[in-house]
């Protein structure tokens, strides 16, 4: 395509019409055409001055002109839009499309059980197909199976599996919810500022009619997306472009609808150079302030202030898989446990899930997802946000604006417990690194000793409080590893070491882990051996002192584990204690009794005449009955029912017909030489096969053991000593008021 000018001077171009070849005039619209006075030409279009051809000739000038051939540009509104599309024809402006390809399936880590189940569905349906056999029976309880599987898994799971879920690659986005749920959609750009983040999507839409100013984080729904949505982690720009459609929509009153589906805010050098706190922080005092309702909405996961910067609203809601935390648990284990993998236990420490959230009341409601998650059904999800959206609209719309900016500073201010009155901890200097315990052997004795006693004193005021509740097993593992530090140290000095390493090598080297004979004697001699130098190692007075801080320590273990065993019981008796003084007949006598001993003015035991004491032993005697069978209606088992007193004569009677019984066989042995003989050849017979006695031995011993007990035995059955063991078990029977004299009484179950 050319153009040609042709005039007889250079100073007539202005005054000569251009001429036009071709269809290009044709084709040229208004806004492409220059006028301009200054180059002379008059109504020529851009287009043909793209490239031209200058050249001289006497009294005319030639201008050829081409055009170059271009993609044609991909306008967003199609050729022939559908004025009947969903979200309307403006919809047709959007760059936000449905995918062409479908994403592809993607399973999670905790998943993978239910893919198994999945595999032989899908091979039992191929199986039926390629046969065209019936297995319609087998399909439909593999597939039962299935669902009841599915179902245990997703109403049990782990925090670490519901933030896996929240992050999952197919889970629906802020604009495929917002498409779902609205009627119109205009997607509004900007922050006015020179820039427009692609990470946070703002727009106008209406849901039945009533326009909503929507804002949230979007993520990519492939690689290519995340790229240019930044992986959902807003700048600085995005929270501004945000902030100017809050003002705007407090202008106008749209109420706002937030979704919140970042890990964070970006956290690059050039975003802390554009303020990206200060950005924040705006926004946080910003809407704070606003005098339309907010609804914010966690769809993913909501990672600390860059979730916040769009989440201070009068109602939060969650899906039932989001989680909204502070800090990553991974970025919390790296910190408080020095490694991600300890990610699941920092998860259930945070307490970001929906269910924990709204206990805590950070977050107001939870929004159902279907089973296997959001991504399962994309357009069920939204139908449930939606539902949600317009039930909380409707609560805050009632309110007046006062009310509503009240409403939203109350629900902050609640969040976190407050405690006054009570005494304030020092300020200590917390260090985050695991704390090692010293080297055994560095700790002094003193230091030991020092804890000893101090837990003793512990021990003591818990017993005077009656609450013992503390752990000595910590200090018996240090003393026990300073003890075998000691025996270590002492078997080098001895030089007993060296003779056990080679004693572990031979071990090492036995057939089936067995030992010889010649093997177990030098371990038992080389045991010998340490145990008669031990006291000859220079260390010998730290170990023994060590080993009685161990003695220590175990029995106060002991006391306090039996106390604490004792309290329960001890509380019961005293109760029951507590209700037999109460009885009005045990009351009435001892207020007399007291009245009786106030009048005969004598103040100790002892000075009290014969019938006062008897009194005395009367009332004693029937509170104790009254409270031993107090005490056994309510399965407390009474051993005794006899007082102290009654005790120690009975012990006294005792311990003297032992004493005579010991003095009466002493004296038959030394008047029987046989008897005598009998027991010094026992005596000879086990000190000589002490360490290995022979079969015979033993037989031996055996045979002299028998015939003394039955000397002994017919020692016992004298006539003397005889009556005086009936006339002590009649005694008994007198004191228990039992009908044998048995001192302990079985317990009655009937």
């Amino acid at each position: 395509m050319s153009l040609r000018f042709k005039s007889a001077d250079m100073a007539s171009i202005s005054q000569s019409p251009v001429t036009f070849s071709g269809g290009l005039s044709s084709a040229t619209s208004a806004s492409d055409l220059l006028r301009s006075s200054i180059n002379g030409a008059n109504g020529v279009p851009l287009k043909t001055l793209g490239r031209g051809h200058v050249g001289p000739r006497r009294k005319s000038l030639n201008i050829i002109a081409k055009v170059r051939k271009v993609k044609k540009h991909e306008y967003p509104w199609p050729q022939d839009p559908d004025p009947n599309v969903k979200g309307g024809v403006l919809s047709h402006l959007s760059p936000f499309k449905p995918l062409k390809e479908k994403p592809k399936p993607v399973t999670l880590e905790f998943e993978k059980p239910l893919m198994d189940l999945q595999k032989k569905i899908i091979d039992v349906q191929k199986m039926a197909n390629e046969t065209g056999l019936d297995f319609s029976d087998q399909i439909i309880s593999l597939e039962n199976k299935y669902q009841q599987a599915l179902k245990d898994l997703y109403t049990h799971l782990t925090p670490i599996q519901r933030v896996n879920i929240a992050r999952h690659p197919n889970r629906p986005t802020f604009l495929d919810h917002v498409f779902n749920i609205t009627e119109k959609f205009v997607e509004l750009h900007g922050d006015r500022a020179g820039y427009d983040d692609p990470a946070i999507v703002t727009g106008i839409g209406t849901i039945n009619g009533k326009r909503f100013m929507f804002m949230g984080h979007q993520k990519g729904r492939n690689t290519k997306e995340n790229i240019q949505r930044n992986f959902g982690m807003p700048t600085p720009h995005g929270y501004r472009k945000a902030l100017r459609m809050m003002y705007y929509a407090d202008h106008h009153g749209f109420p706002i609808v937030t979704f919140i589906d970042t890990p964070g805010a970006f956290a690059d050098l050039k975003s802390e150079e554009l303020g990206q706190g200060e950005a924040i922080a705006h926004n946080l005092r910003t809407m704070f302030g606003l005098k339309v309702p907010i609804i914010s909405i966690v769809i993913g996961e909501g990672g600390s202030g860059g979730a916040l910067a769009i989440g201070c609203a009068n109602k939060l809601l969650m899906l039932e898989n989001a989680v909204f935390y502070v800090a990553s648990p991974e970025a919390c284990a790296a910190i408080l446990w020095k490694t991600a993998k300890a990610s699941p236990k920092a998860a259930e420490k945070l307490k970001i899930t929906a269910n924990e959230l709204c206990r805590l009341q950070v977050a107001d409601s939870i929004i159902p997802e279907p089973l296997g998650g959001a991504h399962a059904d994309p357009h069920w999800t939204s139908e449930q946000i939606k539902t949600s959206i317009l039930e909380s609209m409707d609560e805050l719309e009632k309110m007046g604006t006062e009310e509503l900016l009240r409403h939203r500073m109350l629900k902050f201010r609640k969040i976190g417990g407050f405690q006054e009155g009570l005494p304030v901890d020092p300020e200590k200097k917390v260090n985050m690194k695991r704390k090692e315990e010293p080297r055994p052997g560095l700790i002094s004795d003193k230091v030991l000793q020092g804890e000893v006693n101090k837990l003793k004193e512990q021990i003591l005021k818990a017993k005077e409080t009656s609450s013992i509740n503390m752990d000595q097993n910590g200090l018996i593992e240090k003393l026990q590893r300073e003890i075998n530090y000691e025996f270590s140290e002492a078997a080098k000095a001895l030089g007993i070491e060296e003779k056990l390493s080679k004693m572990r090598e031979e071990f090492a080297k036995a057939e089936n882990e067995q030992l010889t004979s010649g093997q177990l004697e030098n371990l038992e001699n080389l045991k010998t051996e340490f145990n008669e130098n031990l006291a000859t190692a220079p260390n010998y007075g730290r170990l023994k002192y060590k080993l009685s801080l161990l003695k220590e320590i175990t029995e106060a273990k002991t006391f306090a584990e039996n106390y604490k065993k004792t309290l329960p019981l001890k509380a019961k008796v005293n109760q029951k204690f507590k209700e037999v003084l109460e009885k009005s007949t045990l009351k009435e006598n001892i207020e007399i009794l007291k009245d009786e001993i106030e009048k005969s003015g004598v103040s100790s035991i002892e000075e009290f005449d014969q019938e006062l004491k008897e009194k005395v032993i009367e009332v004693r005697e029937q509170v104790e009955s009254e409270f031993v069978n107090a005490l056994e209606s309510s399965g407390v088992h009474v051993a005794s029912k006899f007082g102290q007193t009654s005790m120690s004569i009975i012990k006294a009677k005792v311990d003297e017909l032992n004493a005579e019984i010991n003095q009466i066989i002493h004296d038959v042995i030394e008047s029987t030489p046989d008897l005598k003989n009998k027991i010094e050849i026992l005596k000879l017979e086990v000190v000589k096969d002490k360490n290995a006695p022979s079969k015979e031995s033993k037989v031996k011993i055996e045979d002299l053991q028998q015939q003394i007990k039955q000397d002994v035995a017919d020692i016992m059955s004298s006539a003397a000593v005889k009556d005086k063991y009936e006339q002590l078990q009649a005694e008994l029977a007198e004191l228990s008021g039992g009908s044998d004299g048995s001192l302990i009484k079985e317990p009655s179950y009937a």
